[in-house]
């Protein structure tokens, strides 16, 4: 498995530390991932997390960019001002830092969530909220189609 699936509730230690889920982990190894890069999500309470591939893709669409009209600049404030590196120590846990623990509200626990090509992490309670939410969206769009009918 290359990809982040499932999800994971995990304690964070006296030491400020927490473990990345066994699986997570497995694929940051297969991946070859020295460290781990965080992003503050834009639109939730929440860090999306991956591999040096992650920045590289948000700097990828920077250079893409006319520096003359300003949106270079947004994504890189976005991207490198709200970004951090996370080491991962021979445990495979990482320190919940104070730039990681404002913006998501994290505490004592941490829910590791798989994205795909990266996961993220938040606030327990937070998640739960979130995912009753997009669940009830979700629920909401497919009861308002039609069979075979594809939703605008």
């Amino acid at each position: 498995m290359d990809r982040f699936l499932s999800n994971a509730v995990n304690r964070i230690d006296a030491k400020g530390r927490v473990s990345v889920p066994a699986h997570f982990r497995t694929v940051v190894q297969k991946r070859g991932y020295s460290e781990l890069y965080a992003l503050r999500a834009l639109e939730v309470p929440a860090l999306d997390v991956g591999g040096p591939d992650l920045l590289d893709r948000y700097e990828q669409r920077i250079a893409q960019e006319d520096p003359l009209l300003g949106l270079a600049d947004e994504i890189s404030f976005f991207c490198h001002g709200d970004g951090s590196f996370l080491k991962v120590d021979q445990d495979g846990r990482i320190t919940m830092t104070d730039f990681l623990r404002e913006h998501t509200g994290i505490t004592t626990e941490v829910a590791f969530v798989g994205r795909g090509h990266f996961f993220q992490m938040w606030e327990p309670e937070r998640l739960r909220a979130h995912g009753a939410a997009v669940r009830a969206r979700l629920l909401k769009l497919r009861q308002g189609t039609k069979p075979g009918e594809v939703p605008e």
